[in-house]
């Protein structure tokens, strides 16, 4: 059996070949039939496994908590791009920008220095890249806060990371159950045990 029948698809189908060097940041926006979220990882392309319902019930809940909690300069949005360089362009299951970062209708991406806070829900797939990787990048590229969201019995534990502008790099400030209440990047309060019930996120 060829590879194209055993991933269902056609025959004439062909993986896109990347070019010496790797992909960049503007090719996800040419390049023609990729799957939704696909992200750009130091030039090569990180397709996404399908959204189990924690992670879809979990992007809602922060993405609707930050959208009513967040101050009248910023908004929350779920699943848009952050273009770090151009050898890398993530996009983080929820983020906060200022709204002047809206360029437009079309816009697919923003600049690190207009996020304010990045949130990742961990995936089965996603672990190594959710714990170790995105935080050494969105730091490098001076994302002042990290949310890193893991499963435990169904329910949300976020991991909350701030920006040391001395070293580059995120510390820890707290490990949160139950509810998510902080002061910065603006007041927060969020009920996690809300993802389970009906109506409430």
């Amino acid at each position: 059996m060829s590879a194209a029948r055993e991933y269902g698809l056609d025959e004439e189908y062909t993986w896109p070949r990347p070019p010496v060097g790797g992909w960049t940041a503007d090719d996800l926006d040419r390049l023609p039939n990729l799957p939704p979220h696909t992200e750009l990882i130091d030039g090569s392309l990180v397709l996404v496994s399908p959204q189990t319902r924690f992670h879809t019930l979990a992007m809602r809940l922060f993405e609707n908590a930050l959208v009513r909690q967040a101050p009248d300069h910023l908004e929350a949005m779920r699943e848009m791009a952050v273009r770090l360089d151009n050898r890398n362009r993530p996009e983080p299951d929820v983020l906060v920008v200022p709204i002047d970062a809206d360029t437009g209708p079309r816009q697919t991406w923003f600049k690190p220095e207009d996020v304010v806070l990045a949130v990742e829900v961990v995936s089965d797939d996603s672990v190594e890249r959710d714990r170790e990787v995105k935080p050494r990048k969105y730091a490098r590229a001076g994302v002042p806060h990290y949310w890193r969201v893991e499963e435990c019995d169904g329910l949300p534990v976020v991991h909350v990371y701030e920006l040391d502008p001395a070293t580059v790099s995120y510390g820890l400030t707290g490990i949160h159950h139950k509810q998510l209440t902080l002061d910065r990047p603006f007041p927060i309060d969020i009920d996690l045990t809300a993802i389970g019930r009906r109506g409430s996120v």
